[in-house]
């Protein structure tokens, strides 16, 4: 019974992100008329304030060890601003909703996570089948609302994301409830996480992983109509892209126990950093979309590894904590980073150059990876 109500929800939460963030600028360019600087300083506020933000909606759930109505009120709150959203044309206060927004959105993925990681392991479920309902949640939903968009009207992407996310909090409501009843001083859980020495050089990865990864959301559809792309060829590439991630999410779980958590890791920030490199060197455009497939891969085996492996290292009284850090660092930190650089770096030259420091940047978390995998490799076999 669980299993399913996680499936819908993580498919509804995924589906009102991809009924809006895609076509967010668009609106905002077409029905509000904001120039571009104006649009990107407004798009760029949800990664800043989630470097704050985020790791406190973890200490709140760790407190109160009630992370499920920690988890709706984050959720009618983004229903809320996002309502908001589409009733606001002046660009200061789309500043302030857009802030206030990225505040509370900021807990929904890390709470989800949490709650879903407590409930595998006590239910013997695989994360990543439950996980990959969100990645076609959102593959499906860049067409659907970019068609309801065309029929009526671009503030009907608004409407769409605040229905599914109070629907969502509505089945939230049914998630399992079962906790740990110790609470956590939020200080001492912090030091305690401080003080966790794979924990931090895992975040360091995360940054140098996942901060392109994000990134590339921004820049992606620059360097398609670079090569000659259309924005329709836009569209399909992030369908490509989202979709291809549940396949590889599915079967996450029993690739880590076979080939072990570091070494699945590896694989798929190696896959990320070559399709970075690759992008470099100006490859045809129906290439391009055909290595939107690796995306599937790279992420989509990356996710549920990385999600494990803060549960594997974490004390179980912080571990909600834990994933919110991991997200601000991946999420918030490592996207506010590579999409700021990237900005800089494509003003000096050129589109592929922004890519070939995202594959840089890439390989140093590889680095990471491949030495902590020879160095788990060598523990066991000196036991």
């Amino acid at each position: 019974m669980y299993t399913r109500i996680f499936r819908i929800f993580y498919f509804l939460q995924f589906f009102s992100f991809g009924s809006l963030f895609p076509l967010l600028s668009v609106y905002l360019k077409d029905e509000v008329g904001l120039s571009g600087t104006e649009i990107g300083m407004i798009m760029s506020i949800s990664p800043i304030v989630m470097i704050f933000i985020q790791p406190i909606w973890g200490m709140i759930s760790d407190y109160t060890r009630k992370p499920v109505q920690v988890l709706i009120v984050s959720l009618l709150g983004t229903a809320f601003f996002g309502f908001m959203y589409s009733f606001v044309h002046s660009y200061a206060w789309l500043l302030v909703i857009a802030a206030l927004l990225a505040v509370t959105q900021s807990g929904i993925v890390p709470l989800s996570d949490s709650i879903t990681l407590h409930y595998v392991q006590k239910a013997n479920e695989r994360y990543g089948s439950i996980r990959l309902w969100g990645a076609l949640g959102f593959a499906a939903a860049v067409p659907v609302a970019g068609q309801v968009a065309e029929w009526f009207d671009l503030r009907f992407i608004f409407y769409i994301f605040v229905a599914l996310l109070i629907i969502s909090g509505v089945l939230a409501w049914k998630l399992p409830r079962e906790q740990s009843s110790a609470k956590v001083n939020i200080r001492e859980g912090m030091k305690e996480l401080i003080h966790i020495p794979r924990f931090l050089l895992f975040l360091l990865t995360t940054f140098l992983v996942f901060g392109p990864v994000y990134a590339n959301n921004f820049y992606f559809g620059i360097l398609i109509t670079d090569l000659g792309g259309t924005l329709t060829g836009v569209g399909l590439a992030f369908l490509l892209a989202a979709g291809s991630e549940a396949p590889f999410m599915k079967f996450a779980d029993g690739v880590v126990r076979k080939f072990g958590m570091m070494n699945v890791l590896f694989v798929a920030t190696a896959l990320s950093c070559a399709r970075w490199l690759f992008y470099f060197f100006e490859p045809p455009l129906m290439i391009v979309y055909a290595t939107t497939i690796v995306q599937g891969a790279s992420v989509g085996l990356f996710i549920p590894a990385a999600l494990q492996y803060v549960r594997d290292i974490t004390p179980a009284h912080v571990r909600t904590t834990a994933v919110s850090l991991y997200a601000t660092v991946g999420n918030g930190l490592g996207s506010w980073f590579c999409t700021f650089v990237g900005g800089y770096i494509l003003e000096r030259w050129t589109i592929e150059h922004v890519y070939l420091f995202f594959g840089l940047l890439t390989f140093g978390g590889m680095i990471i990876f491949a030495w902590q995998s020879k160095k788990a490799l060598r523990k066991l076999h000196e036991f």
